[in-house]
């Protein structure tokens, strides 16, 4: 069985945490009971019957893009959603690592299967490492000349399998070029501005920053923060799996996404 730090430093390769952000809690955030491991189960966010997953199926460690332990715990107890998820995971011996922002910004890491998805060419950082400027934050790159945005959004959406996303904008314009940031990227419509994108892709977007999107004329397609993300936990477990021998690794099967659709008009 391949050694805990055999492991990290597969994942430190993938996703070097380097290029996580400067307030992201990346890396080891709690350490597995046993110094070798066998089972190593993705996922996108620690919830209870994710951690229930991973006791069950016997990981030795749990990959978790969005850290679980991102705001300091007070009280370790089974009266939270945290300190159950927690305790579980302690009592099994499983540790917890997380990627986060590195995963984001890597070389073939979230934003850049995006790009893949939607087929643009050009592609570069939004804002590019000061030493290695092929990866960094956000992508941007450009759309094919005949896809407007609501093609663009078909296409993704078929991509990610989801049946609705958010628009700012017209459907019909071109979609140009596209800014890409996974996850909350309602933050960052001033970098997106700045590299001069017509559209940007992201996850999740609050109301003002809309407005401020379409001040600004950029066209934005939302497609969920779970969706923008979830889909490249599978792709972390067969890369990891390539580059650990001897290990066994799956993306969870029980992870959804807490937020639906309700018709209701």
């Amino acid at each position: 069985m391949p050694a805990l730090a055999t492991v990290t430093a597969a994942l430190e390769s993938i996703a070097p945490l380097r290029l996580a952000a400067d307030w992201d809690a990346v890396g080891l955030l709690m350490s597995p009971r046993r110094p070798a491991l066998e089972r190593v189960m993705t996922c996108l966010t620690l919830t209870e019957d994710v951690a229930a997953e991973a006791v069950r199926r016997g990981a030795d460690l749990v990959v978790s893009h969005h850290p679980l332990t991102f705001r300091p715990v007070a009280r370790l107890t089974d009266e939270s959603h945290v300190g159950r998820v927690l305790l579980a995971l302690a009592g099994a011996g499983t540790g917890v690592w997380s990627p986060h922002t590195a995963w984001d910004s890597a070389a073939g890491g979230i934003n850049d299967q995006l790009a893949v998805m939607l087929g643009l060419a050009h592609v570069a950082p939004l804002e590019p490492d000061a030493e290695l400027p092929l990866v960094g934050f956000g992508r941007a790159g450009t759309a094919p000349e005949a896809m407007t945005v609501a093609g663009m959004a078909r296409r993704v959406g078929a991509a990610l399998r989801v049946r609705h996303v958010q628009l700012v904008g017209a459907a019909d314009r071109p979609a140009g070029r596209v800014g890409i940031v996974c996850g909350s990227g309602g933050d960052c419509i001033p970098q997106v501005v700045r590299g001069a994108c017509d559209t940007l892709l992201t996850g999740e977007i609050k109301l003002h920053q809309a407005i401020e999107a379409a001040a600004a004329g950029l066209a934005v397609v939302a497609v969920g923060h779970h969706a923008s993300e979830r889909f490249s936990m599978a792709v972390l477990a067969e890369r990891l799996t390539a580059a650990v021998p001897g290990l066994e690794c799956w993306a969870s099967e029980v992870e959804q996404d807490p937020l639906g659709w309700l018709e209701v008009g």
